[in-house]
């Protein structure tokens, strides 16, 4: 009998930890840093999932979180590694996307000797995640990757780093068993606020709910769609939320959405800040009493007054506040007036015959070809802005887009790790022709994995978001707003194994996007649209 103890190098530690807290895949670009980590992985079952570029590695950590809502992980090599890094967790923190990204690091036993990529990350990344941390011991590792998945998890949820110095992750140590660490749970809103808020709603004649993202992280869906209807609430979502109730559902809204928010006398607002996407709270008449409804309290104070204060687990709060108020149904209809007659004026454009199309050409059609639970991926300015307009979504988990961080790019990372996630659904990936250039080679990634992402690109050769405002506001001139126009980027996703197709005209469409969806194979559907149509945009920058 062998009583010697069991000895495992840093990298083994790691992933028996990733393991333990149900990682099944790890998104990175090589890198000799983090060898003892994939060698780790590779004994411990945990998927390498390599990608052409790190940034992408962490929007596919993010992109797994938010169709899982579990953590996703990324693994980046030393300096350029994680600053390349970087604003995928960013925007993770933004959108409260739980990730852990762990982190090469140059040796401790050299550190000022100028080793290869030796930079200390942790003051520089400290401020894009809750927490970032450097292993001082192989011995620390178990409970500081552990530490990382609590914090990650934890309301509001976020990115999390730790990086690991080359010396500390390849020596060995004796393993250890680490007890199983329970996942955080929420608190409870406080009484006080509850009485408060159900008094508001028991007298609210146009009660609205406005709910985002941290409704989805806090998986209050099924309690706020049972609130809504039993209180008769217009329901309106942004964000992750979008899909939270289905868009075909009585209750469901999108494009009475001003109307609504302006007339409303009692909010619901539910896992989404008063930002710029709200106007700051001005989209809500001062005669209107918003609850704040989450699953933590906010970052920052409110813009403006609220009347009532909720913070704690979705589910319970919102169970709490059902009930019985005034009759809503006058203030439904007309709401749904308004919603039927904004959809039935947006069939002309989705039907509009010119080419190049109109971006909502293309939206119209590839709502014939596209099944109730696909995941839809926007990346992009105006033409991604036209599709969080018109695209319906009807399962949670079901619209990804880059969040209030705007960072373009994230779209291949995204679409990678939704359809490794759910690869028995369709997963779409919009895209402008200028996001493409951030991260286009990834359809490399996508063909050496087989990853079938669908790809439907607007192509019309110009930053259209930029274009278009610079030239309304000095009097038709604008720089640095130009791309050429009409490139070939099928051909570039077919170079690196992908499915691709050109279209020029509006009959070809439909017909190459069922190619796509049936060639079994990465696609980019390359489709030339209107530049001079600009999205007609309500909101600024601040």
């Amino acid at each position: 009998m062998n009583d010697e103890p069991t000895r495992h190098h840093g990298g083994r530690l790691i992933a028996q930890r990733l393991k333990a807290h149900g990682v099944s895949r790890l998104f990175t670009l090589s890198g000799g840093h983090l060898f003892s980590i994939y060698e780790g992985c590779r004994h411990e079952g945990v998927e390498i999932v390599d990608v052409r570029h790190e940034a992408t590695a962490v929007f596919a950590a993010e992109g797994w979180a938010k169709v899982t809502r579990e953590p996703g992980v990324a693994a980046l090599t030393a300096g350029p590694g994680v600053t390349n890094g970087m604003s995928g967790m960013a925007s993770a923190l933004q959108n409260h996307s739980p990730i852990v990204v762990l982190g090469g690091r140059a040796p401790a036993f050299r550190w000022g000797q100028g080793s290869l990529q030796e930079i200390d990350h942790v003051p520089f990344v400290r401020p894009v995640v809750k927490l970032a941390a450097t292993a001082g011991a192989t011995a620390e590792i178990p409970s500081l990757v552990d530490e990382a998945f609590s914090v990650a998890l934890r309301p509001h949820t976020g990115p999390v780093f730790l990086d690991f110095p080359l010396d500390v992750v390849f020596t060995e140590t004796e393993a250890q068993e680490i007890a199983e660490v329970p996942a955080p749970r929420s608190a409870r809103a406080e009484g006080a606020a509850l009485e408060r808020a159900l008094a508001l709603l028991d007298n609210a004649e146009r009660p609205v709910i406005m709910a985002g993202t941290n409704l989805y992280w806090g998986r209050g869906e099924r309690a706020l769609q049972a609130l809504a209807e039993d209180r008769g609430i217009p329901v309106f979502l942004n964000g992750l939320a979008r899909g939270c109730v289905a868009a075909d559902h009585a209750l469901a809204f999108a494009r009475a959405r001003k109307a609504a928010l302006g007339e409303a006398d009692v909010a619901l607002v539910v896992g989404v800040p008063l930002d710029f996407r709200l106007g700051f709270g001005a989209a809500f008449s001062e005669d209107c009493d918003v609850i704040a409804i989450d699953v933590a309290e906010p970052q920052r104070d409110h813009p403006r007054p609220v009347a009532a204060e909720l913070y704690g687990d979705l589910t319970s709060t919102l169970s709490a506040l059902a009930g019985s108020g005034p009759d809503t149904s006058g203030w439904i209809g007309k709401l749904r007036e308004i919603e039927t007659t904004k959809r039935a004026a947006e069939l002309a454009d989705m039907q509009d015959p010119r080419a190049p199309l109109h971006p909502m050409r293309v939206y119209g059609e590839l709502a014939k070809v596209l099944d109730r639970d696909a995941i839809v991926i926007g990346d992009g300015g105006d033409f991604v802005s036209f599709a969080g307009r018109v695209v319906d979504s009807y399962h949670p988990g079901c619209w990804l887009d880059p969040g209030p961080y705007g960072c373009l790019g994230s779209g291949p990372g995204y679409a990678l790790a939704a359809k490794l996630a759910h690869p028995d659904r369709q997963v779409v990936l919009l895209l402008g022709d200028g996001a493409f250039g951030f991260h286009g080679m990834e359809y490399d990634t996508l063909a050496r994995h087989g990853v079938a992402v669908v790809g439907v690109m607007g192509n019309n050769g110009i930053w259209a978001l930029e274009k278009h405002p610079m030239e309304f506001l000095y009097g038709g001139w604008s720089v640095a707003a130009d791309l050429r126009p009409e490139t070939r980027y099928d051909e570039v996703a077919a170079a690196l194994g992908a499915h691709g197709e050109l279209v020029r005209s509006p009959d070809e469409l439909r017909p190459a996007l069922v190619r796509a969806f049936e060639s079994g194979r990465p696609a980019l559907v390359n489709v030339l649209t209107e530049p001079s149509i600009a999205y007609p945009r309500s909101a600024n920058l601040a």
